[in-house]
């Protein structure tokens, strides 16, 4: 099974989760969401990901000064984002309940 397939179904769930932690920008993300252990996640669909979010209303963002380079687009969950994450983890939850029974099952 193809890690990237699977990606695209959980990503907007992933970024969730990593910015209801802490805020973040687009590389920062990438980084956290590498360092969790999906080391597939390409740049390009997490930087569409949060645009998407936020247009959706999901995210709030805020521009920061960087010592780097330039200023740095920050994205932070609001309510409608932390609701959003709730939704998305209930579903998962009970996805992830019922491949496991199915698979355990297959092996049985």
């Amino acid at each position: 099974m193809e890690i990237s397939q699977l990606l695209k179904g959980v990503l907007d769930l992933a970024v969730l989760a990593v910015l209801s932690d802490e805020d973040g920008y687009g590389y920062d993300v990438v980084r956290r969401l590498r360092q969790a252990g999906l080391d597939e996640v390409g740049d390009a669909s997490v930087y569409g990901t949060l645009r998407r979010l936020y247009n959706s209303g999901a995210l709030t963002s805020y521009v920061r000064p960087s010592e780097e380079g330039p200023h740095r687009k920050y994205y932070a969950l609001n309510d409608v984002g932390r609701q959003r994450l709730a939704d998305a983890s209930k579903t998962w939850r009970g996805f992830a309940t019922t491949m496991t029974d199915l698979l355990e099952g297959a092996t049985a």
